[in-house]
């Protein structure tokens, strides 16, 4: 199977909503397939679960298929959002210095990319 972890740095909402299109594109093409908020897109976390967001019906459809890997401390922290990452359940990713890794994706045999 192939496996692909969307890293998303960007916080402009439409750029993720390119994010979470490819991640459901992948998903549907049998692709093991995460999603890694980071850096500003964590400012972005409110915005997901609003009814009426153009990001709300997309980011509950990847979220309901468990493709949310989680979000970074570090940078939600940051941004003023790591207690709407923490209601929402999600995993708080700190494994590199407070913020997510990519070596331990690479070594379970991911291929990285960045929005």
């Amino acid at each position: 199977m192939k496996k692909v972890v969307l890293f998303a740095f960007n916080g402009d909402a439409m750029c993720f909503i390119h994010v979470l299109l490819n991640a459901l594109d992948m998903y549907e093409e049998k692709y093991e397939v995460k999603i890694v908020l980071e850096g500003s897109a964590t400012r972005l976390l409110p915005e997901l679960v609003k009814d009426g967001s153009p990001l709300f019906q997309l980011y509950k459809k990847v979220e309901e298929l468990g493709l949310v890997a989680g979000a970074c401390r570090v940078c939600a922290t940051k941004m003023g959002t790591v207690e709407a990452a923490k209601a929402q359940n999600l995993t708080i990713l700190d494994d590199m210095y407070g913020h997510p890794g990519m070596a331990r994706y690479r070594e379970a045999g991911f291929d990285i990319i960045t929005f």
